[in-house]
């Protein structure tokens, strides 16, 4: 069963209806497919904090089993980004996929990032806020325009290679390796 929703035009009050969420109660166990367009109205609904525009493809499988469920995320776009450097817009290309396990337990609590324990009686698993946070992680800490990228790469090579910084006089650490222990000498001597 293949299932494809499109957000991208989606009326406002439809995000109350839970669009992101997946009714687990009526899934057989087997592998469902589920496909998802998202655009600027998905991260203005779960935060526009690092990412506010872009377009982006969602497949999500779950995997449903008597005791878990195994839900695999692959995610592909592009998102609209700030260069830190010149605060231009550009279009940074995200493709990820992530894996999250759902498991059957007591009560709901994250285990780990990915196992969640969820409680027999869960009738929905709302994806979008994982969704949102798969496409934030991929987002680098330093975003740079692509023009900038290339200019920062010959930076780095010239600096290999080369001490940037040391504390201390050559003769300071002359002075350490003569306070040095000679038995470790006898062992610099199997080098």
């Amino acid at each position: 069963m293949k299932i494809l929703i499109n957000f991208l035009n989606l009326p406002t009050n439809f995000k109350d209806v839970g669009a992101y969420g997946i009714n687990i109660i009526g899934l057989s166990n087997k592998l469902h497919h589920f496909d998802y367009e998202i655009g600027d109205k998905f991260f203005g609904q779960y935060g526009s904090d690092l990412i506010s525009n872009g377009k982006f493809d969602v497949e999500v499988e779950l995997n449903k089993h008597e005791t878990f469920i195994e839900a695999t995320f692959k995610i592909n776009g592009i998102a609209v980004l700030t260069c830190d450097r010149s605060l231009e817009l550009f279009d940074f290309p995200i493709k990820t996929q992530k894996k999250i396990l759902f498991k059957y337990g007591e009560k709901n609590e994250e285990i780990s990032d990915e196992i969640i324990m969820i409680t027999h009686d869960t009738a929905t698993l709302e994806i979008g806020q994982y969704v949102y946070e798969f496409i934030a992680l991929a987002v680098p800490i330093k975003k740079l325009h692509p023009r900038f990228r290339t200019e920062e790469m010959q930076e780095d090579e010239s600096i290999e290679g080369k001490i940037v910084y040391s504390s201390g006089t050559p003769e300071e650490s002359k002075n350490e390796d003569e306070n040095i222990d000679p038995r470790w000498n006898i062992l610099k001597k199997l080098k």
